[in-house]
């Protein structure tokens, strides 16, 4: 009877069915210290207020755990390369691959890397999930709805879940294999004109004891489907959930192209000069897939030297993104290139063995069992080279593959070092925490309320002294790592007389920095950067509102730059109308405006015709989507790319591409321009679906999946939403954090902050998100009891 009484009490603190009633309620909890409260406000943030560090983490576990179950149990399963055992045979090289590049160094080293006392954190936090699965286990019918469409349970953590490596930004392995079979197939001139490698000039030459004509096997498939995302299929759910029909879900009625180049980051950090209230200011707005639930997982933690507001993955203990009560912190990607492949000669009497220095060397090899969904286990045997775990052995030409991974060293888990960061006092402890943080490749930005910003670039950087990591080389000796660059050595600012910093993933490495060899060449096209840079720098004093204003802003530098190039060419009836739209537009790509729909089909023309006509034929299928400011650069300074006059020939392909879309545009919306809106369904929109939305059947479909609404923006605007009409990439979480003022604070965090489709957070930030409103990030207690509610106290059980 207990029992039954504590889960009806979990219920209701955590599922919060469709009810905004203040309640109070008490748990007891075995592994507790002390009593710990749990505040949960409107928006659906829990603020844990604990009187020792363990309770405070393990508090943090088990309150993400009653959120985010079914993300947790998925998470686990791609962590320990367990899918196939729900998924069957179609998951095993998921699961290979997982085991292949599982971290297998000392846990207690890698735990206490992240924190002086990461074991105890760690460990509390994983105890605080599975405390949740003990209970919620006790009366299973209380699962999300999830487990009942697959049937399946969730099953306990262990801190190797927390520090696995699989979900993390990484490296460039996928890029370096594709600069090298394009490098073989068109040589390393035309390699670099395709590929906008900066800011300096890399080595791309690859040596020529690798057979190139054997890059084009599948190198990387093992890595590939470890890091890929888990997908459903009918057969997969139990019949009664099971979609029956073969109507094809919105989604489908979008083509999805690849959006590599909308992932991204905006931050920024101002001082008091640029700030009408003289205060520092922190902005950020990571950007990555948008799905249900929500990327970043937002709570509130507080017990003695503790007390950091903001987001994170769920998955992990502590803050990345936020404040404590002396500053605040973001990041965005900094390009740091921490893999490369190795090519490896076979020993053809010993296929076991590959050369190194001139020796014959034994690959080492760990053997795994792998449970399969309706079939017998697979034994599966993992060899690994000096250099790392290896991906493809091509037996018969005697050829072998490995990867080297600077995250497998201990530390790289990502976003896990923000722990450290969590308890900085000023910008000297931020840099140290800094120090630590291996994965991702970042620049994290600092504000402090003492007026102090800085900016630190981070990530464990490889020094390669004869080669630049991005084409396979051998195996045999000739090219290895040189060490990793201290951190603190990499690029790095601190109060500029600018008075303010920012970054969205373009090269900011000054050009003044030494370092050349540990520091990567692929980075984001600029426009992002260049506008926020633009609006920093007016010289009006700034607010809050112009903050928020500034990170939501759709203005296109894209459009700004190829729009007036329309006026040279000479078009007829409807093609003429769209461009007389384009007259006096403001080049915003705002949700409700027909200009913008016709600018951004444009744009997608232009790049598509590009891609035709400048990647030659032998490169089609290898080189990916070339990047805007290539093409723009093509563009606004045409050359004999265009034909013996550029200028006619440049004006002629803009000509077809803009004909071509507004075919594309009548073809979608009709021939009626009034209803060429950018934000609609059968354009720009956000529709997120559930990872089961498309088995299922309608009526469970229709309380998993959300939209779709309408959206403005895309992948090179400030406020980005990523280069698909249906937004698959971009900022779902949001922060401005004023340091003289943390109630002052703003975010967001679409759709919600539960995984559960039952609980009243599943879904209440979602059209606030969409339409790009903001919710006050309380951090003082009595503003934070104002808009609670829920009331929750966690006892330990008396011994």
């Amino acid at each position: 009877m207990k029992n039954i009484f504590i889960l009806f009490l979990l219920v209701l603190a955590f599922s919060c069915k469709k009810s905004k009633t203040t309640s109070s309620d008490m748990l007891l909890l075995a592994e507790l210290q002390e009593p710990v409260e749990m505040v949960r406000d409107e928006w659906g943030i829990n603020h844990i207020y604990a009187k020792n560090q363990h309770d405070l983490f393990y508090a943090q576990g088990y309150a993400a755990a009653a959120d985010r179950l079914f993300q947790f149990e998925i998470w686990r399963r791609q962590a320990t390369g367990t899918v196939s055992e729900i998924l069957g045979e179609r998951e095993l090289k998921r699961d290979i691959g997982t085991r292949l590049f599982k971290f297998r160094g000392d846990m207690k080293t890698e735990m206490n890397h992240y924190h002086k006392d990461g074991v105890e954190i760690i460990t509390a936090y994983t105890d605080g999930v599975n405390a949740y699965i003990e209970n919620i286990l006790k009366t299973p019918e209380l699962l999300p709805i999830e487990f009942q469409i697959l049937d399946i349970k969730p099953q306990k953590w262990t801190p190797e879940v927390v520090i696995s490596r699989h979900q993390g930004l990484l490296g460039n392995i996928g890029e370096e294999l594709q600069i090298g079979r394009t490098v073989a197939k068109l040589g390393t001139d035309k390699t670099k004109e395709l590929f906008w490698l900066h800011p300096k000039e890399p080595n791309i030459e690859i040596d020529p004891i690798i057979n190139t004509s054997l890059l084009s096997n599948d190198i990387l498939e093992l890595y590939n489907a470890y890091r890929k995302t888990v997908k459903f299929k009918k057969e997969d759910i139990i019949p009664s959930f099971r979609n029956t029909s073969e109507e094809k879900s919105i989604i489908s009625l979008i083509s999805v192209k690849s959006d590599s180049l909308g992932i991204g980051s905006n931050n920024w950090v101002v001082d008091g000069s640029q700030m009408e209230d003289g205060n520092t200011y922190m902005a950020n707005d990571p950007h990555r897939t948008i799905a249900i639930p929500s990327l970043r997982y937002m709570t509130h933690l507080v017990a003695p030297g503790w007390n950091v507001i903001g987001g994170g993955e769920p998955e992990i203990p502590g803050i990345s993104i936020g404040h404590n009560e002396y500053g605040a912190w973001g990041l965005t990607v900094f390009e740091t290139d921490g893999e490369d492949l190795y090519v490896y000669e076979l020993n053809p009497e010993n296929q076991n063995q590959y050369r190194y220095k001139d020796q014959w060397v034994d690959m080492t090899h760990i053997s795994e069992n792998i449970k399969i969904k309706g079939q017998k286990d697979s034994i599966v045997d993992l060899s690994y080279t000096i250099h790392g775990p290896v991906t493809y052995k091509d037996k018969g030409n005697n050829v072998a593959y490995a990867v080297r991974c600077a995250w497998l060293e201990p530390g790289g888990s990502p976003y896990l070092a923000s722990l450290r960061m969590n308890q900085a006092k000023n910008w000297e402890e931020f840099r140290e925490a800094c120090n630590y943080s291996h994965i991702p490749g970042e620049n994290m930005i600092w504000a402090d309320k003492e007026g102090t910003i800085g900016w630190q670039a981070v990530g464990i950087a490889p020094i390669r002294r004869n080669f630049s990591g991005l084409v396979p080389v051998p195996g045999d000796g000739r090219y290895e790592w040189d060490g990793y660059l201290p951190i603190k050595e990499k690029p790095h600012s601190v109060n500029p007389k600018e008075g303010f910093l920012a970054t969205a993933n373009q090269n900011v490495t000054p050009n003044d920095y030494t370092h050349w060899d540990a520091i990567g060449y692929s980075w984001a096209d600029p426009y992002r950067g260049e506008r926020i840079k633009e609006m920093l720098e007016s010289g009006s004093k700034m607010t809050m509102n112009d903050m928020k204003a500034l990170q939501t802003d759709y203005l296109s530098i894209p459009a700004r730059e190829l729009v007036p190039l329309l006026e040279q060419i000479s078009f007829e009836d409807k093609v003429l109308q769209a461009r007389d739209k384009l007259n006096q537009w403001n080049y915003k790509l705002e949700a409700n405006s027909i200009p913008a729909a016709i600018y951004v089909a444009w744009e997608d023309q232009i790049m598509q015709k590009a891609d035709d006509m400048f990647i030659p034929k032998a490169g089609k299928g290898i080189v990916p989507n070339l990047q805007l400011k290539r093409v723009l650069d093509w563009l606004i300074k045409p050359d004999k790319k265009f034909g013996t006059n550029p200028i006619v020939g440049r004006n002629k392909f803009l000509g077809e591409a803009f004909k071509a879309a507004v075919t594309n545009l009548k073809t979608r919306l009709g021939s009626d321009m009034n209803h060429w809106q950018y934000g609609q369904v059968n354009n720009k929109h956000t529709y997120m679906e559930h990872a089961l939305g498309s088995v299922v059947n309608e009526t469970t479909k229709s309380n998993l999946d959300l939209g779709p609404l309408p959206r403005g923006g895309n992948g090179q605007t400030v406020g980005s939403t990523g280069g698909n009409s249906r937004q698959s990439s971009g900022a779902s979480f949001r922060v401005i954090i004023n340091t003289g003022d943390w109630d002052a604070s703003v975010a967001t965090n679409g759709p919600g902050q539960s995984g559960n489709p039952d609980s009243q957070f599943y879904s209440n930030l979602f059209e606030p998100w969409a339409n790009d409103q903001y919710f006050p990030l309380y951090y003082s207690k009595s503003k934070i009891d104002s808009v609670a509610v829920s009331t929750q106290i966690l006892n330990p059980v008396e011994k």
